[in-house]
């Protein structure tokens, strides 16, 4: 069964992800203005990397080709780096929730969110340089990409401080 490559598929599951992202990010921060380390963390760790990881696998590795019609990196061929990257974003969410269900504590979930953010920032840090050279460059899902990375740093950090 050949899934569809339209790239409004991928567009739809990235607005989703921002969604899923947002709420984890907005309680996580109401939590951490209550001075509530660990419920920031556990928003954090649930929506923002086990929610956003398990959609942005469906998005890279399952609607591949749909991804990459939305990145214009389609190649006419399988992107194994975009399968790769679907794989890290699975990976990560599972062991969020696995996390979550086993009653990790904040500096565990804490690492996880560290390492999703040193991930992320990376990876925002190529997208920006794309800028570069791209013929429409987005600059929204940059700003997005950009903050969410540095966010998931501050709570990762936070977490591991407490």
């Amino acid at each position: 069964m050949t899934l569809s490559s339209n790239p409004q598929i991928a567009k739809v599951l990235m607005q989703i992800t921002w969604v899923i992202g947002g709420i984890g990010l907005w309680n996580g921060f109401n939590a951490l203005g209550a001075g509530n380390i660990d419920s920031a963390t556990q928003w954090i760790a649930g929506w923002a990397v086990g929610g956003v990881g398990l959609v942005s696998f469906i998005r890279h590795a399952i609607f591949h080709r749909s991804d990459a019609l939305r990145m214009g990196w389609d190649y006419g061929t399988r992107n194994d780096f975009q399968l790769e990257v679907g794989f890290a974003n699975l990976a990560w969410g599972v062991v969020a929730f696995t996390g979550l269900s086993q009653g990790w504590g904040t500096q565990a979930l804490g690492s996880l969110i560290l390492l999703v953010g040193i991930y992320m920032l990376q990876a925002a840090v190529l997208h920006l340089l794309e800028l570069k050279t791209a013929e429409q460059p987005r600059y929204a899902s940059k700003a997005v990409n950009i903050s969410y990375a540095l966010f998931t740093l501050y709570f990762g950090i936070n977490a591991l401080s407490s």
